[in-house]
């Protein structure tokens, strides 16, 4: 038989008394502390309530599951974990090893750190889109900033994790500090140029959320920079489009510095951003090679005809674009560039280097 037993966000005093019954019956007791923090006071306040020592694993451990599921078999072992036990990917796939190996398992949920992240800010939940973790290398970086990206197209709200491992020799924490994260957004934005980031995007730095030192702090990215926020663990939140209650709520439910701003109004998609600035070029070289046949340079004035075409996919792309149809958008400024180029070639009549 095995437990998947979850603490909750209060260390060994979040456990429930379904929890303390279930695990003082269970021979074999691991906990994990790699999902999150879990110190050695709850650590050694575990052993106490339950009259046993519990056996700490690393997270080879349980991603390589074998020696676990083994005793399982014949035992009953339980895997104690930070918060809810299936909001890690790894416990859920382990929870499938065993059924596959037919070993009857059972969960013991508790409450979860991410939801009570989102709670405590005092957002919305379901104004969130996709949650992402960020490391300490770049490309890291990368993708939380896509990320934001797109949940910024759809007006929604992105939930942030931090970097976070334990040193079993040293029994030393790593946090990665929401200064780093939001320089390292920062380098992002200068890389990729989305114009969604800035020193005046609005943010939410959630701290040891369930302890209590807890603290939740909200304000520009320039104001949040110059804070020291302790030991972890920490979530960044970076906000979309605002309900005026969640305005509310982060000016009073948090220690808010700066007045919320809607991220949201200056995200704009990669397809509309080309049309927008490819469109008046278009246009204005139709209009460049109008004139160079009018003036005599051109040998062959049936070449109208084209650029009318041409004119109808600026004007199809415009279109498609306030419609919402970007990539048929896209396709539309293509071809039209694609006629101007061919007589441009055709003709040689080069109407992109004419002054605006």
């Amino acid at each position: 038989m095995l437990w998947f037993v979850g603490t909750g966000i209060n260390g060994y005093r979040g456990l429930s008394i379904a929890a303390l019954d279930v695990l003082r019956k269970c021979d074999i007791v691991y906990i994990e502390r790699f999902t999150s923090a879990l110190s050695e006071v709850d650590l050694q306040g575990m052993n106490s309530l339950l009259g046993m020592q519990i056996k700490p694993v690393p997270r080879w451990f349980v991603e390589d599951g074998r020696e676990l599921l083994e005793a399982a078999k014949t035992k009953a072992v339980a895997l104690v974990t930070y918060g809810d036990p299936l909001i890690a990917t790894t416990h859920s796939e382990l929870r499938s090893r065993a059924a596959k190996n037919s070993i009857k398992t059972a969960i013991l949920h508790s409450a979860s750190g991410i939801a009570s992240i989102i709670g405590e800010s005092g957002l919305h939940v379901y104004k969130f889109g996709r949650m992402v973790t960020m490391m300490s290398d770049l490309h890291s970086a990368i993708t939380v900033y896509n990320t934001i990206f797109q949940n910024l197209l759809a007006g929604s709200h992105t939930l942030i994790l931090t970097e976070y491992s334990y040193n079993d020799e040293s029994k030393e924490p790593f946090f990665l500090a929401p200064s780093s994260v939001l320089k390292m957004l920062l380098d992002a934005e200068r890389a990729d140029k989305h114009e969604i980031f800035s020193d005046d995007t609005f943010a939410v730095v959630a701290s040891r959320v369930g302890m209590q030192d807890q603290k939740i702090t909200s304000g520009k990215v320039k104001s949040l920079m110059k804070l020291e926020f302790g030991i972890g663990p920490h979530s960044v939140i970076v906000t979309g489009a605002l309900h005026f209650t969640e305005t509310q709520a982060l000016a009073s439910v948090t220690e808010n510095i700066d007045e919320p701003t809607d991220n949201s109004q200056n995200a704009n998609r990669i397809e509309a951003q080309m049309v927008e600035r490819y469109a008046p070029k278009a246009k204005h070289a139709v209009h460049e090679m109008r004139k160079l046949i009018s003036d005599g340079t051109g040998s062959n004035k049936g070449i109208f005809e084209t650029l009318e075409n041409a004119e109808c996919y600026i004007a199809d792309a415009e279109r498609f674009l306030r419609l919402g149809k970007f990539e048929l958008a896209v396709l539309s400024i293509g071809y039209a560039e694609g006629l101007i180029d061919a007589l441009r070639y055709q003709k040689g009549i080069n109407p992109w280097n004419t002054p605006s």
